[in-house]
């Protein structure tokens, strides 16, 4: 069959174009490739793992050891403690139907005024050999809701438990008053309790025990105080201890803090 020229022509021009076009496209794929976005729908993404909430710093067992009194910051007759005073079995190991009452009783025979610490805590306890007294402190981390809930808490017993009677297993029958006490005023929130037991002997004498206890709050941290006696207590203790102990509480916090 013989071709025209101007067909031949066209079809040497058709043939000469078809690489131009496919180089075209394939320089087009290229370009697309490189300055399109994928569209929203086809981004895969990788959820981030939550992070859990920072632990909150808290004293090292050092610090919390460092920031406690000693007996040379009461001076004397205070002394390193002996052992136990024997009153708390006695006297504080008691029963009572009204449940706030009940509460703090346990609380203080259990020295846990605050509650069980969840993290770090010192505690130290001192001996006045002249009237018989024991005082207990302690520092120690709550979160500082839970302080401020127990402190309102510790508020409110000077009504609820203004008088009630309690029963003990050594010492029968006590009679508890407690009346509100006025600690220092330092830190970030305090409390302070005054409270007497009055009862009988096994031996038929008539005694009384006498406790001043007190929480204050400064930052995540915490004193308690509590001192006792069945003699004559000395009554500006527990204010001096809060008063010392915030202060070096407050240094040691300075000092620096750790997370857990």
């Amino acid at each position: 069959m013989t071709r025209s020229p101007a067909r031949v022509l066209l079809v040497a021009i058709l043939a000469a174009g078809a690489p131009l076009t496919a180089a075209g496209c394939a320089n087009e794929a290229i370009l697309h490739k490189v300055t399109t976005a994928p569209s929203p729908s086809a981004v895969r993404t990788t959820p981030a793992a939550h992070a859990s909430p920072a632990a909150a710093p808290v004293l090292t067992p050092a610090q919390a050891q460092a920031a406690l009194i000693t007996d040379a910051d009461l001076g004397a007759p205070w002394t390193p403690t002996q052992g136990t005073a024997t009153w708390r079995d006695t006297l504080l190991k008691a029963k009572t139907t009204a449940p706030d009452c009940q509460r703090l009783l346990d609380a203080l025979y259990a020295d846990e005024l605050l509650g069980t610490p969840a993290t770090t805590q010192a505690v130290t306890t001192l001996d006045d050999t002249d009237d018989e007294a024991q005082l207990r402190y302690q520092v120690a981390a709550f979160p500082p809701a839970d302080v401020n809930r127990t402190l309102d808490w510790l508020r409110s017993l000077p009504q609820k438990c203004a008088a009630f009677t309690a029963t003990t297993t050594r010492s029968g029958t006590q009679t508890v008053t407690v009346t509100e006490a006025t600690p220092p005023t330092v830190g970030d929130a305090r409390e302070g309790l005054h409270l007497t037991l009055t009862g009988t002997t096994p031996e038929g004498d008539q005694s009384t025990l006498t406790l001043d206890t007190a929480a204050v709050r400064i930052g995540d941290d915490t004193i308690t105080v509590t001192n006792g006696g069945l003699g004559n207590v000395p009554v500006d203790a527990a204010g001096q201890a809060l008063e010392t102990g915030a202060q070096r509480l407050t240094e040691v916090q300075r000092q620096g803090r750790v997370q857990i």
